[in-house]
This record gives C-alpha cells, structure tokens and sequence, in this order.
C-alpha cells in the first residue's frame, strides 16, 4: 500500500521466525506485515511497563533513604549554631 511515511527491512533471522510463529498463532487472521506491526507495539508497551516498574521501585528506595536518614543529624548542631557562627564573621 502506498505510504509517505518511512519503512524499514526485517531479515527473518530465526529468531524473528521464532517471534512470527508466535504472533501466527496468536493472530492467525493477520498477515505477516500486520504481526509485525502487533510484535512491535506490544513489545514497545512491555518495555514501557518495565521501565516504569523499575522507576517506580528507584523511586522508593530513595523515600526509604531519605526517611531513614531524616532527623539523623538533629543532633549535630545546636539551636544557636549559626548565631555563633556568625558572630566570627567581620562586618
């Protein structure tokens, strides 16, 4: 069918084979190009999904360090710290 839009060759290695028999027996009505097509966006959604789950998951280990962390060093310092330390400052 004519397009404006660009395209591209898939050898069929045996792995793309592999992936085409999959997707025959998933979508047997379609034709090759149409699998492909299928192939290609759900592969696209699934990577997206992991993507997010593993920044999803980065996401809370770094709330669960900042909540460990948190009020650790409220100790360090006392209440008139930067009074004191501005006192040694010239004017």
């Amino acid at each position: 069918m004519p397009t404006t839009l660009p395209r591209f060759q898939v050898t069929e290695t045996p792995e793309v084979a592999r992936a085409l028999e999959v997707a025959r027996m998933t979508w047997p009505d379609l034709r090759n190009s149409e699998r492909v097509r299928q192939l290609l966006l759900r592969g696209a959604h699934s990577i997206e999904e992991e993507r997010q789950q593993r920044q999803s998951g980065a996401a809370k280990r770094r709330e669960a360090a900042l909540e460990a962390f948190a009020g650790s060093l409220s100790d360090t310092y006392g209440a008139d710290y930067l009074e004191q330390l501005r006192e040694d400052w010239p004017e």
